[in-house]
C-alpha cells in the first residue's frame, strides 16, 4: 500500500493538519498580547508565588509543584477560547469547512499550534522555578514540564468546547467561573480529598485538574516516574481527547 493511500485511510489528512497549525501559529505569533499571556504569565505567576511564600519556604515546596497542573490550564483556556471563537464569528471556520476540510483537520490542526506553545510554556516555567527560583524536588525536571504541557492541552481542550457556546469574547471568560474555578477549588491545592466532605470528594475525582494537580505532586516528592504519575497523566490525555472529539463534533458545515 502506498503512502497516498494509507494517507487517504486517516480520518484527517497530514498537510491540511500542518497548514492549519502553521497559520494558527503565525497568526497567535502577531498577537503579541497573546503571545506574552501564554509564555510569560506562567513564570509570573511563579515568581509571584515565591515571593509570596518568602519567608515559609516549606509551603512554597509543597504548593510550587501542584500549581504546574494549574496555572497553564487557565491560561491555556482564556487564549484558546478567545482565538477559536475570533474564528467562529468571523467565519472563518465556516469557510474552511466549504473547502475539502474536514473538522478533525481544524481542531488537530489548532491542537499542534497550541501544543508547541505549551511545550515553550512548560520549559521556561520549569527552568525558572527549578533554577533562579530555587523549587526543589525529588523527581526529574522534565516530569513537571510534562504536567504543564498536559495542563496547557486540557486548557486548549475545555477552550474549543467553550467557544462553541460562547457567541463573544465575554462570554467565553465567563465559562472560566462555571468550567475550570470549581476544579481549581477541590482539586487537593488547598484541602487533600481525602479530608474533603464525601460529596466534595466524589466531585474532585471527576475533575481531570485534580490528577494533574495529583502528578506534579508525585513528581516532586518521589525520585523516578510512579504508577500513579503515570495513570493520572493518561486520564488527563484521555480527558483532552474526549473534549477534542466533543470540539470537533461542534464544527458544522453550512
Amino acid at each position: 500500500m502506498t503512502a497516498t493511500h494509507l494517507t487517504d485511510r486517516l480520518p484527517f489528512s497530514p498537510n491540511i493538519t500542518a497548514a492549519t497549525a502553521v497559520r494558527v501559529l503565525q497568526q497567535v505569533s502577531r498577537d503579541r498580547g497573546s503571545t506574552a499571556l501564554l509564555l510569560g504569565i506562567p513564570c509570573m505567576l511563579m515568581v509571584l508565588l515565591k515571593l509570596m511564600f518568602h519567608d515559609a519556604e516549606e509551603t512554597f515546596e509543597r504548593v510550587g509543584p501542584q500549581v504546574f497542573g494549574i496555572f497553564p490550564v487557565i491560561v491555556m483556556y482564556l487564549v484558546a477560547s478567545v482565538s477559536t471563537l475570533r474564528e467562529r464569528t468571523s467565519g472563518t471556520a465556516e469557510r474552511l469547512l466549504t473547502m475539502p476540510v474536514r473538522r478533525l483537520d481544524i481542531v488537530l490542526g489548532y491542537s499542534l499550534a497550541f501544543a508547541f506553545l505549551a511545550l515553550l510554556q512548560a520549559v521556561l516555567s520549569t527552568l525558572l522555578s527549578v533554577g533562579p527560583l530555587g523549587l526543589d524536588i525529588k523527581g526529574p525536571a522534565y516530569l513537571l514540564m510534562v504536567i504543564a504541557m498536559l495542563g496547557a492541552l486540557l486548557g486548549l481542550a475545555l477552550g474549543l468546547l467553550v467557544s462553541a457556546f460562547a457567541r463573544n469574547e465575554f462570554q467565553a471568560v465567563q465559562f472560566l467561573p462555571a468550567g475550570v474555578l470549581p476544579q481549581f477549588l477541590v482539586c487537593g491545592l488547598f484541602v487533600p480529598r481525602d479530608e474533603m466532605h464525601g460529596a466534595l470528594a466524589a466531585v474532585a475525582r471527576a475533575m481531570p485538574m485534580t490528577y494533574a494537580v495529583q502528578a506534579a505532586g508525585e513528581a516532586a516528592t518521589h525520585t523516578g516516574v510512579t504508577g500513579v504519575f503515570v495513570r493520572d497523566a493518561a486520564l488527563i490525555l484521555g480527558c483532552v481527547v474526549l473534549v477534542l472529539m466533543a470540539s470537533a463534533a461542534t464544527l458544522k458545515r453550512r
